[in-house]
């Protein structure tokens, strides 16, 4: 971002660091294979004149590379960046247009997204070979990138907001009460494409053996859970374990869930590790109606989940004793612990 926001103002300064592109990057991943290169559209531009051309090259191709998104800038010399703000979430320019085009030719197209905000992406949600959502990465973005798409690396991150069925589908944050997600309150539906905290990897993983020591526990208390995590899969892989909280009765509304923790856990093919984890109490805290913090008796739900509409297992745990007042000594962090028990395999 940095040649975008400053370097656009000295033109003659060199940027002074390695800027490849995916083109560039995967020709070294794929040192035997033949790529054409065609630019269909530009950023924002709405330039129809080579989208003739790329469907061609898409046609004749095993498989297509399409590479969308954003161009960094600020107070609207980009497309995102500070001052550069949108009315819809649907492509800049004419870029759906462009790979509504692509996917019509029947080619397996991979969808690979440079942009600074998520965008909804119409049919190619679903028709895209795969979808690599990269944001902006950095200088090593397409190394990365490449290093995906050839299979040498193996994904593991998750989406840290959901992406938008539809542009006018707002707001698509999972931070939402009950009547923010039912279909019942607006003809519009906000269910999100791809929801917050979801990614693939080139493995599988099996989530078992959820275990409580203490279904009860004090509002300054904490509760101690347990799980097993296997790779079912034939390579390596590293599974992030989302755990969110639900409070179906409270004193003031509250979201659906809220992430109040994760962790990597990198496992071998068939190995399997026991992990544990610490919830305080004071994470199921808000801000009651008095304006201070509390922790309130009642039943929870932990939900060890995969993304934030897949929960894989689910405690149900009860707080007890007197509503208490949170200050500033509470625990806000669950903590997460790989057991050291010795590596189990399939």
């Amino acid at each position: 971002s940095f040649p975008q926001h400053i370097g656009v103002h000295h033109p003659d300064s060199p940027v002074g660091i390695d800027l490849p592109t995916l083109r560039d990057t995967l020709a070294a991943e794929f040192p035997d294979t033949e790529f054409r290169a065609v630019r269909g559209t530009g950023v924002d531009d709405g330039d129809l004149s080579g989208i003739s051309e790329a469907v061609r090259a898409a046609r004749d191709a095993d498989i297509a590379v399409v590479v969308l998104g954003d161009r960094a800038g600020l107070f609207g010399r980009g497309t995102s960046g500070e001052g550069c703000d949108v009315e819809s979430l649907t492509l800049p320019g004419a870029q759906q247009q462009f790979l509504d085009a692509l996917l019509d030719t029947g080619t397996p197209v991979v969808t690979v997204l440079l942009a600074g905000r998520p965008y909804a992406l119409g049919r190619a949600a679903t028709e895209s070979a795969a979808i690599v959502q990269a944001f902006f990465p950095g200088e090593e973005g397409t190394h990365a990138i490449a290093g995906i798409l050839a299979g040498r690396l193996n994904p593991s991150g998750r989406l840290p907001v959901s992406v938008p069925r539809t542009p006018g589908a707002q707001p698509t944050t999972y931070l939402g009460p009950r009547l923010a997600h039912a279909n019942d309150v607006s003809n519009i539906d906000p269910t999100p494409a791809f929801p917050f905290g979801h990614g693939l990897t080139y493995t599988t993983f099996h989530w078992t053996d959820l275990t409580v020591d203490n279904h009860e526990a004090p509002t300054d208390g904490a509760f101690t859970l347990a799980l097993t995590i296997r790779n079912t899969g034939q390579r390596p892989g590293t599974e992030i374990v989302q755990l969110y909280l639900h409070d179906p009765v409270a004193s003031v509304v509250q979201p659906v869930q809220r992430l109040i923790g994760y962790t990597r856990l990198n496992l071998d093919p068939g190995q399997a590790r026991r992990l544990h984890v610490t919830v305080p109490a004071d994470l199921a805290s808000f801000t009651g109606r008095d304006g201070q913090r509390i922790t309130e008796p009642g039943t929870l739900e932990l939900r060890f989940a995969t993304s934030s509409t897949q929960p894989r297992l689910t405690a149900r745990v009860t707080l007890t004793g007197p509503q208490r007042h949170v200050d500033h000594t509470r625990h806000l962090h669950a903590a997460f612990v790989v057991g050291q028990e010795p590596v189990a395999r399939a």
